[in-house]
């Protein structure tokens, strides 16, 4: 192969995965809002005392991640609100709820609303502010 061709290969090809990597790194952490399933806490493995009043935070981690520390502490310092329950499911050993709930990555948050409904997603370490506000719009929709 000729070095001129071999070098624009590798310019390419490096390029390419530098746009991917900051693409990924963009998205990771971000709230998506969705408005679909309803998850009941035996779905989880808990008692349904264990949901909020006004909303639940489940937190997918495993017990190799690195990073579902710091999100348990975020989640537990947001659920101190009155009516919010954090509750926290080790993929480790469910792991038929990772494909259920599509998790490719942990942590995984999941936001429901007081009726178990699925509100919003977050991939990764959760933005606290875009998350503050989505619990915000999700807790004054059950109040209103």
């Amino acid at each position: 192969m000729n070095p001129l061709a071999a070098a624009v290969i590798v310019v390419v090809v490096v390029a390419v995965a530098a746009i991917a990597g900051l693409l990924w790194k963009r998205r990771d952490g971000r709230v998506r809002t969705i408005e679909s399933e309803r998850v009941a806490p035996l779905d989880l493995g808990y008692d349904a005392a264990a949901f909020g009043d006004s909303a639940t935070l489940v937190q997918f981690s495993t017990e190799m991640c690195a990073r579902c520390p710091s999100v348990r502490r975020l989640l537990t310092g947001l659920a101190a609100a009155e009516g919010i329950e954090h509750v926290e499911v080790d993929l480790t050993h469910r792991p038929d709820l990772a494909s259920r709930f599509h998790v490719l990555q942990t942590p995984t948050t999941l936001l429901l609303d007081r009726s178990g409904s699925l509100r919003a997603r977050i991939g990764g370490v959760p933005r606290r502010d875009e998350l503050e506000a989505e619990i915000a719009r999700v807790t004054e929709r059950v109040a209103a």
